[in-house]
């Protein structure tokens, strides 16, 4: 398992084989192990292998063709359903229809998610997270058919990779990690924390390609810029309240 969680990789091609249903579970139930608020496990993971429906995702996840070649997708979700029910089934009156609620059964489906990462992992699979599970949650919620109290917080796509990637570059441990207290950074600590990443040549062939002068553009005009950021948070926003939240 550490050698799995060091040698991370996102693939996106995948071999035609299945993954036995005996693997498929071990995999799943790592994720019923994770940290969970309170022990109420709030999450929901919707396996698909259907060919027809995973037509359906690749459409809601703006194409990518891993969703359709991958054998498993997996949508990691918010759930509060299924304990909104126990509680009124056993006279008592739930009251989570409200932010906080949704952010905690956010993060129980997360860490979920990356149970779920590592097993598979170590038993020899590969994993992609898809970001579009929240760009397009209200059109997977119709292709899943979620109830209220139910939100896509996370996709994968899983099976047995096909040919070798590299490692993606992290940056240094000190940008992420402060010790005892935040650390800001300073102009200095940014050259020195970003000088891999911008000087690679994977960057300098981006560069090329999109007509840009730094790295930092390629996220803010290409990948994530404010429009999109925008148009998407409130249309995510706008489902998580038609679900029954905030």
């Amino acid at each position: 398992m550490i050698e799995a969680i060091k040698n991370h990789k996102s693939i996106r091609k995948y071999r035609p084989d299945a993954i036995s249903g005996e693997v498929l579970d071990s995999v799943l139930k790592a994720g019923t192990r994770a940290s969970t608020t309170g022990n109420m496990q709030v999450y929901s993971m919707v396996v698909t292998t259907d060919p027809v429906l995973k037509e359906k995702l690749w459409e809601a996840h703006f194409r990518q063709d891993m969703v359709k070649t991958a054998p498993v997708h997996i949508t990691f979700c918010a759930d509060f359903n299924r304990f909104n029910t126990w509680c009124r089934q056993r006279d008592a009156k739930p009251g989570y229809d409200n932010f906080l609620s949704f952010f905690t059964a956010a993060i129980d489906a997360l860490l979920a998610s990356q149970n779920v990462c590592l097993e598979a992992e170590s038993q020899g699979l590969g994993i992609c997270y898809l970001g579009t599970a929240t760009y397009n949650a209200d059109l997977i919620s119709d292709i899943l058919e979620l109830p209220a109290g139910v939100v896509p917080v996370a996709a994968i796509v899983m099976g047995y990779p096909e040919g070798e990637v590299p490692l993606t570059e992290r940056l240094p441990m000190d940008a992420v990690v402060h010790k005892e207290k935040y650390k800001n950074f300073s102009s200095e600590d940014i050259d020195r924390i970003y000088k891999e990443r911008e000087e690679s040549a994977q960057t300098a062939e981006l560069l090329k390609i999109n007509g840009l002068e730094t790295l930092a553009q390629i996220f803010t005009d290409k990948r994530y810029t404010k429009n999109d950021n925008e148009f998407f948070s409130e249309k995510y926003l706008n489902f998580i309240r038609k679900q029954g939240f905030l």
